[in-house]
């Protein structure tokens, strides 16, 4: 018996009511905990932090931000081949309020850095499977299916608004762990809510593939699953006790390599074992360019996280003097969600607009836009850092101006990503594929980690020059996407 999912949210399916609440509270834990996460890494022993450096602590960062997203490829397959979509949400939510509330309860780094874990997998299991329910809700594509994503998009940024300004308001006024418990009882919210109205979704998000491209019937491989799960534990066992030395600079420049290769071994394997047929293997040469430019926004634009945050926390006045208040360094990482929220139903209107006059551009054109915009919300960090060098505490406009620079990026990027993803990917390969779009992520994410470590609070008249060489790097990749993206857009055949 097949089951269709309830109607009636906003002349969208109801289930998409469901998954944006679910991904809403998902966003408000990562969001919020993205927020506190470096700073109390870098806070001292004295004030309940852990005192590290700030290489390493941006070092963990990226490596937690990179594992979120990394996570999401073996999600997709587990979804895609084991236990469908819904269950593999059900699932990840549940493992990251754990995983947060051992963040809240951990006294020593091992079981902290366990929390982090625990937290990933979680993660991996739930992103990417919750926007593939959302691609199941509308079957016939197109337009609509851009605006159910753009509405979703809208959750995830409600999260991402309220995570930060609560999650700051209970570290700076209740101690630095009391956001990551916020974090894990806001999380089991969300899966409460998803548990209780999933029946919206009907048969959505419950595909489990079958047969292969040849039509052989597939076995569940179960014993594959549990063998590298059981090595999984066993390496994480090791590292956690000492077994193996881990430093974790040397660790993130080694883990960016391992995804690179990751990546490559995919697409191979996508190319050349997964029985494509002609038009499919074009359609993918436009996803390893979109999984290119991905990568690289987000190493830009996930500086938010780290050494954005520092800068606000180091180097922004916010003492509002006439209430007697200091704004939470966690605030400013609510900038972006705000911005979201007012702009993107402009963003929505337009892109439709656009298609009914032939004008939308593609989607590689797009990701060029949005890079560009990116890099330039740094040309307006690189005058913040220059009034910095001079001796100068910046007022907090010079960030609020980069997080809406960077969230018109965002806003031409990640949902149409997102649409575009499921679009162009066979069915039997979304969760697979949904899985490399926040592959890509993790890759940016990680990088980002890494470049935030080259600043150096002990020399802040070097801090202008190093916004200036993300800004020429991003500007200049824009450029290329731009000329690149008539010759991609050919590729994608009749997918609009």
């Amino acid at each position: 018996m097949t089951l269709k999912p309830s109607a009636g949210f906003f002349g969208h399916p109801r289930g998409l009511a469901t998954l944006f609440f679910t991904e809403m509270w998902e966003r408000f834990t990562y969001y919020g905990m993205r927020a506190v996460l470096v700073l109390f890494l870098v806070a001292a022993v004295s004030t309940g932090g852990f005192g590290i450096d700030d290489k390493t602590a941006t070092a963990i960062y990226g490596l937690y931000t990179a594992g979120a997203y990394l996570a999401a490829l073996p999600g997709g397959w587990i979804a895609d081949r084991l236990i469908g979509a819904q269950r593999a949400v059900l699932a990840g939510g549940l493992a990251i309020a754990l995983g947060n509330a051992l963040l809240a309860m951990s006294t020593s780094p091992r079981g902290f850095y366990i929390g982090l874990v625990v937290i990933v997998l979680g993660v991996g299991l739930l992103k990417p499977n919750v926007s593939a329910i959302v691609a199941d809700l509308y079957p016939e594509g197109g337009a609509r299916l851009d605006s159910g994503f753009t509405i979703f998009y809208i959750g995830i940024n409600i999260g991402g608004l309220l995570g930060p300004l609560i999650t700051g308001l209970a570290q700076q006024y209740f101690g630095l762990r009391a956001g990551f418990a916020a974090a894990a009882f806001f999380m089991a919210v969300g899966v409460l809510q998803f548990y209780l109205t999933r029946r919206h979704l009907g048969t959505a998000g419950t595909f489990i593939a079958a047969t292969g491209a040849d039509g052989i019937a597939l076995t569940p491989p179960w014993r594959r699953f549990w063998w590298v799960a059981g090595l999984s534990a066993l390496a994480l066992t090791a590292v956690t006790a000492g077994w193996i030395p881990v430093q974790a600079v040397a660790l993130a420049r080694l883990a960016a390599y391992a995804i690179l290769g990751i990546a490559a071994l995919y697409f191979l394997y996508y190319f050349t074992a997964a029985g494509l047929n002609r038009e499919e293997r074009r359609r993918g040469v436009v996803l390893v360019v979109l999984f290119v430019g991905c990568a690289l926004f987000f190493s830009g634009y996930e500086q938010a996280g780290s050494s954005m945050n520092l800068f606000a926390e180091r180097y922004t006045d916010r003492v509002i003097a006439a209430l007697d208040f200091v704004i939470p360094t966690g605030w400013f990482q609510s900038l972006n969600s705000a911005f979201i929220i007012i702009f993107a139903p402009f963003f929505a209107w337009i892109w439709i607009a656009l298609a009914r006059r032939n004008l939308n551009p593609s989607a590689p054109a797009k990701f060029a836009l949005g890079v560009i915009l990116m890099g330039s919300g740094f040309l307006v960090m690189a005058a913040a850092a220059s009034i910095v060098a001079s001796g100068s505490k910046v007022l907090p406009y010079w960030l609020i101006v980069t997080y809406l620079l960077h969230t018109f990026g965002e806003l031409c990027l990640s949902p149409v990503g997102l649409s575009y993803y499921t679009k162009l990917t066979p069915k039997r390969f979304v969760g697979q594929m949904m899985g490399m779009w926040f592959l890509a992520m993790s890759l940016g994410n990680l990088v980002a980690g890494l470049i935030a470590g080259e600043f150096d609070a002990n020399n802040v008249a070097a801090m202008p020059g190093q916004y200036m060489h993300i800004v020429y790097f991003s500007v200049g990749l824009g450029a290329v996407l731009l000329i690149l993206s008539r010759p991609v857009k050919k590729l994608m055949g009749d997918v609009q």
